[in-house]
This record gives C-alpha cells, sequence and structure tokens, in this order.
C-alpha cells in the first residue's frame, strides 16, 4: 500500500477527500429560474423615463410607474417572481417625481392660485388653435 506523507498507509475503502475549505458550495436549485416580473420591469423603465422626462409628459410615466411598482411587489414579495429590487426601484423613481410635484402644486394653490391659473393656462396654450 502507499504512504499519503503522514506515515499512515492508505487502507482499502479509504478515499481521497479534498481538504476543507471552510464553505461549502451550493449549487443552483434545477430547472429553468423564473422569469423576472414583467410590471417590476415595466415600473424601473417607466420610472427612468418619468424621472428624465417628467416636465415634457406631464408626470405620467411616473405615476405609471407607481401603479405597476405597487403591483409588482405584490407578486415579487411573496416569492412569485424575482424582480423585488426593481419593483421597489421604480416605485422611489416615481415616487421621487410625483410626491414634489404634489408638495409644488399644493403650495401654488395655497398662497398663491392667481399663479396657479396662470401656469396652468400658459402651459396647455400649445392645445388651442
Amino acid at each position: 500500500m502507499g504512504d499519503r506523507g503522514d506515515s499512515k498507509p492508505i487502507q482499502d475503502g479509504d478515499e481521497m477527500q479534498p481538504p476543507h475549505q471552510g464553505s461549502e458550495r451550493h449549487l443552483p436549485p434545477l430547472g429553468n429560474p423564473a422569469p423576472t416580473s414583467g410590471l417590476a420591469v415595466a415600473s424601473l423603465v417607466f420610472g427612468i423615463i418619468g424621472l428624465l422626462g417628467s416636465w415634457f409628459l406631464l408626470g405620467i410615466p411616473s405615476i405609471t410607474a407607481i401603479v405597476l411598482g405597487h403591483a409588482a411587489t405584490g407578486k415579487t414579495k411573496r416569492g412569485i417572481r424575482p424582480g423585488h429590487g426593481m419593483a421597489v426601484a421604480g416605485l422611489v423613481l416615481g415616487y421621487v417625481v410625483v410626491v414634489p410635484a404634489f408638495l409644488f402644486i399644493g403650495f401654488l394653490v395655497l398662497t398663491r392660485p392667481q399663479a396657479l391659473a396662470e401656469l396652468v393656462n400658459t402651459g396647455f396654450s400649445w392645445l388651442s388653435p
């Protein structure tokens, strides 16, 4: 029989074990992983669009990001589909645009209603013939 270097002979049935590295490797689960939630992806995309073009698009993408983000967090939080981080990011981006806009409009309504009326009239003047 042979010698491993520790002067202990190898017996039949002895197996060479790799040295223990301190942690075991965990293999991913078998099968195809669930696809990322489409609502979460859409929420993130609309959140980015709303952040970049909120004044031109009247905040519609940001409101859409909030609605889709809330719908997506319901599914991703329960573990039905992955993408919870994207859903939360879409929510944050949507609220970053919508909350200051509502605060600004509320401030104008309370302090200067005439200025708000002028802003609305001049802001939508391109719609009139």
